[in-house]
């Protein structure tokens, strides 16, 4: 199979992920700022979902620049990402409507917590697809930045229940470890290209 199928099907769902969860930004009665003020947890959760989906986006785009054949594994492992990625709108909705509570709150973490387990088996499916030698195999490294998160994630649900404001705090870090570009595969692709 081409990759750009598997590619523009991708880039469709996540398109459709941000479409859903900017409909559940309701908008509000009344005409100042006072009537904002009761949506800025359901705001300030879409805007970190927002930017957890782009920077997942991002990385996909990336990595499957490395891909040359497109396997059965790999289509199933690219769907199970998109299933953990789908639920992010659901976690969002649940977490913003009820002002971070522990309970949503640990359950958005363990959303992130699946989808970031399940991109490492995707790019881990790549890897083996495409031998020890691959061109990502090469770019990923040691990928301390993709075994750290899970690690991140697993503190931050349990937190939830001691303070949610410490989970939200991890939640952001991570989004902003990995909000700065990560240009290993580019660099390992104009590498390739010499």
């Amino acid at each position: 199979m081409e990759k750009n199928r598997l590619e523009a099907f991708s880039d469709g769902v996540i398109a459709i992920l941000i479409t859903i969860m900017v409909l559940e930004l309701k908008v509000p009665h009344g005409y100042g700022f006072e009537a904002l003020w009761p949506l800025a947890p359901v705001f300030s959760s879409y805007v970190l979902s927002f930017v957890y989906l782009g920077i997942y986006w991002n990385n996909h785009h990336h990595m499957l620049q490395t891909v040359a054949h497109v396997t059965g594994p790999i289509l199933w492992a690219n769907l199970h990402l998109l299933f953990w990625l789908s639920l992010i709108p659901f976690a969002t909705g649940w977490m913003g409507e009820n002002g971070f509570a522990p309970m949503p709150a640990a359950l958005y973490g363990l959303v992130l917590l699946m989808a970031a387990m399940a991109y490492w088996l995707l790019q881990t499916i790549i890897v083996r697809a495409q031998g020890p030698d691959s061109l990502l195999r090469r770019a990923i490294g040691t990928d301390w930045k993709g075994k750290a998160s899970p690690l991140l994630y697993l503190a931050a649900i349990p937190l939830a229940a001691l303070s949610q404001w410490i989970s939200m705090a991890i939640y952001v870090a991570v989004a902003l470890l990995w909000l700065i570009p990560d240009r290993r595969i580019e660099r390992a692709l104009a590498e390739a290209a010499r």
